[in-house]
Protein backbone atom coordinates (compact mmCIF):
# COMPACT_ATOMS: atom_id res chain seq x y z
CA UNK A 1 0.00 0.00 0.00
CA UNK A 2 1.21 3.24 -0.84
CA UNK A 3 2.75 5.36 2.18
CA UNK A 4 0.54 8.46 1.43
CA UNK A 5 -2.24 6.94 0.70
CA UNK A 6 -2.07 5.31 4.26
CA UNK A 7 -1.05 8.31 5.94
CA UNK A 8 -3.91 10.21 4.66
CA UNK A 9 -6.57 7.89 5.89
CA UNK A 10 -4.92 7.99 9.42
CA UNK A 11 -4.95 11.81 9.52
CA UNK A 12 -8.91 11.92 8.14
CA UNK A 13 -9.73 9.01 10.95
CA UNK A 14 -7.63 11.33 13.75
CA UNK A 15 -9.51 14.40 12.24
CA UNK A 16 -12.84 13.30 11.89
CA UNK A 17 -14.15 13.91 15.29
CA UNK A 18 -13.04 17.70 14.84
CA UNK A 19 -15.37 18.25 11.96
CA UNK A 20 -18.20 16.60 13.11
CA UNK A 21 -20.93 19.20 13.87
CA UNK A 22 -21.62 20.53 17.30
CA UNK A 23 -24.31 19.04 19.53
CA UNK A 24 -27.55 20.49 18.58
CA UNK A 25 -29.45 20.92 22.18
CA UNK A 26 -33.37 20.94 21.72
CA UNK A 27 -34.74 24.29 23.61
CA UNK A 28 -36.04 22.57 26.63
CA UNK A 29 -32.44 20.81 26.67
CA UNK A 30 -31.19 24.49 26.45
CA UNK A 31 -33.20 25.90 29.11
CA UNK A 32 -32.04 22.88 31.67
CA UNK A 33 -28.67 23.42 30.53
CA UNK A 34 -28.94 27.35 31.45
CA UNK A 35 -30.47 26.71 34.56
CA UNK A 36 -27.86 23.87 36.21
CA UNK A 37 -25.40 27.00 36.14
CA UNK A 38 -27.87 29.65 37.25
CA UNK A 39 -27.43 30.79 41.18
CA UNK A 40 -30.72 31.66 43.43
CA UNK A 41 -33.11 33.60 41.64
CA UNK A 42 -32.51 37.50 42.11
CA UNK A 43 -35.26 39.37 43.72
CA UNK A 44 -37.42 41.58 41.51
CA UNK A 45 -37.06 44.93 43.24
CA UNK A 46 -39.14 47.03 40.68
CA UNK A 47 -41.64 49.34 42.06
CA UNK A 48 -45.23 47.71 41.25
CA UNK A 49 -47.48 50.39 38.95
CA UNK A 50 -51.33 49.59 39.89
CA UNK A 51 -53.21 50.80 36.88
CA UNK A 52 -56.85 49.77 36.38
CA UNK A 53 -57.34 46.42 34.18
CA UNK A 54 -58.02 48.14 31.02
CA UNK A 55 -55.33 50.52 30.76
CA UNK A 56 -52.77 47.82 32.27
CA UNK A 57 -53.56 46.11 29.35
CA UNK A 58 -53.35 49.31 26.79
CA UNK A 59 -49.85 50.19 28.21
CA UNK A 60 -48.62 46.46 27.30
CA UNK A 61 -49.97 46.37 23.68
CA UNK A 62 -48.38 49.80 23.41
CA UNK A 63 -45.28 48.17 24.49
CA UNK A 64 -45.42 45.27 22.44
CA UNK A 65 -45.80 47.82 20.37
CA UNK A 66 -42.52 49.79 20.79
CA UNK A 67 -40.49 46.36 20.56
CA UNK A 68 -41.58 46.05 17.09
CA UNK A 69 -41.14 49.21 16.08
CA UNK A 70 -37.72 49.09 17.37
CA UNK A 71 -37.24 45.91 15.71
CA UNK A 72 -38.27 47.07 12.57
CA UNK A 73 -35.95 50.03 12.76
CA UNK A 74 -33.19 48.25 13.03
CA UNK A 75 -34.15 46.16 9.74
CA UNK A 76 -35.13 49.60 8.05
CA UNK A 77 -31.71 51.27 9.44
CA UNK A 78 -29.42 47.84 7.80
CA UNK A 79 -31.34 48.42 4.14
CA UNK A 80 -30.66 51.30 4.37
CA UNK A 81 -33.98 52.86 4.29
CA UNK A 82 -33.73 55.91 6.43
CA UNK A 83 -36.27 58.28 5.70
CA UNK A 84 -38.78 55.12 6.13
CA UNK A 85 -37.03 54.40 9.95
CA UNK A 86 -37.53 58.13 10.98
CA UNK A 87 -40.95 58.54 9.73
CA UNK A 88 -41.63 54.89 11.60
CA UNK A 89 -40.26 55.98 14.65
CA UNK A 90 -42.11 59.54 14.68
CA UNK A 91 -45.43 58.00 14.04
CA UNK A 92 -44.85 55.18 16.95
CA UNK A 93 -42.42 56.27 19.05
CA UNK A 94 -41.66 59.77 19.05
CA UNK A 95 -43.91 62.95 20.23
CA UNK A 96 -46.32 62.77 17.74
CA UNK A 97 -47.00 59.05 18.57
CA UNK A 98 -48.28 60.43 22.06
CA UNK A 99 -51.97 60.45 21.27
CA UNK A 100 -51.80 57.67 19.31
CA UNK A 101 -50.76 55.71 22.25
CA UNK A 102 -53.54 57.39 24.90
CA UNK A 103 -50.37 58.83 26.86
CA UNK A 104 -52.73 61.18 28.50
CA UNK A 105 -54.89 58.33 29.73
CA UNK A 106 -52.22 56.24 31.62
CA UNK A 107 -50.12 59.31 32.49
CA UNK A 108 -51.85 59.82 35.67
CA UNK A 109 -51.34 56.34 36.83
CA UNK A 110 -47.72 56.61 36.25
CA UNK A 111 -44.80 57.82 39.29
CA UNK A 112 -43.15 61.04 38.36
CA UNK A 113 -39.91 59.10 37.16
CA UNK A 114 -41.56 56.36 35.34
CA UNK A 115 -43.21 59.25 33.36
CA UNK A 116 -40.45 61.13 33.26
CA UNK A 117 -38.89 58.48 31.72
CA UNK A 118 -41.49 57.81 28.78
CA UNK A 119 -41.06 61.17 28.45
CA UNK A 120 -37.52 60.60 27.55
CA UNK A 121 -38.30 57.69 25.51
CA UNK A 122 -40.74 59.61 22.86
CA UNK A 123 -38.52 62.39 22.44
CA UNK A 124 -35.55 60.51 22.30
CA UNK A 125 -37.33 58.35 19.52
CA UNK A 126 -37.96 62.31 17.79
CA UNK A 127 -33.95 63.30 17.98
CA UNK A 128 -33.88 59.29 16.28
CA UNK A 129 -36.03 60.31 13.50
CA UNK A 130 -33.91 63.41 12.60
CA UNK A 131 -30.73 61.86 12.91
CA UNK A 132 -32.20 58.61 10.73
CA UNK A 133 -32.85 61.80 8.02
CA UNK A 134 -29.26 63.40 8.69
CA UNK A 135 -28.02 59.51 6.92
CA UNK A 136 -30.04 59.90 4.68
CA UNK A 137 -28.21 62.59 3.45
CA UNK A 138 -24.36 62.56 5.05
CA UNK A 139 -24.08 58.67 5.35
CA UNK A 140 -23.36 58.95 9.25
CA UNK A 141 -25.08 56.00 10.00
CA UNK A 142 -23.47 56.10 13.67
CA UNK A 143 -24.95 59.01 14.33
CA UNK A 144 -28.77 57.10 13.86
CA UNK A 145 -27.50 53.63 15.66
CA UNK A 146 -26.25 56.12 19.12
CA UNK A 147 -29.49 57.66 18.36
CA UNK A 148 -31.62 54.77 18.55
CA UNK A 149 -29.40 53.75 21.53
CA UNK A 150 -30.64 56.42 23.53
CA UNK A 151 -34.50 55.21 22.52
CA UNK A 152 -34.11 51.80 23.92
CA UNK A 153 -31.67 53.10 27.12
CA UNK A 154 -35.43 54.64 28.07
CA UNK A 155 -36.94 51.22 27.71
CA UNK A 156 -34.22 49.89 29.76
CA UNK A 157 -34.36 52.00 32.92
CA UNK A 158 -38.33 52.07 33.10
CA UNK A 159 -38.46 48.17 32.85
CA UNK A 160 -35.56 47.98 35.39
CA UNK A 161 -37.25 50.08 37.74
CA UNK A 162 -41.07 49.73 37.31
CA UNK A 163 -43.76 46.50 36.94
CA UNK A 164 -47.29 47.51 36.52
CA UNK A 165 -50.15 45.27 38.07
Amino acid sequence: MNPRFVTGWVLFLLLLPLMAPAQQHTPMQHERMNAEHMTAPMSDERQWVKVPEVLRSHMLANMRDHLKTLNRLHGLLGSGRFEEAADLAEQRLGLASLQLHGASRIGPYMPKRMAEIGTGMHKAASRFALAARDAAVNGNVSAALNALADVTAQCVACHDGYRVQ
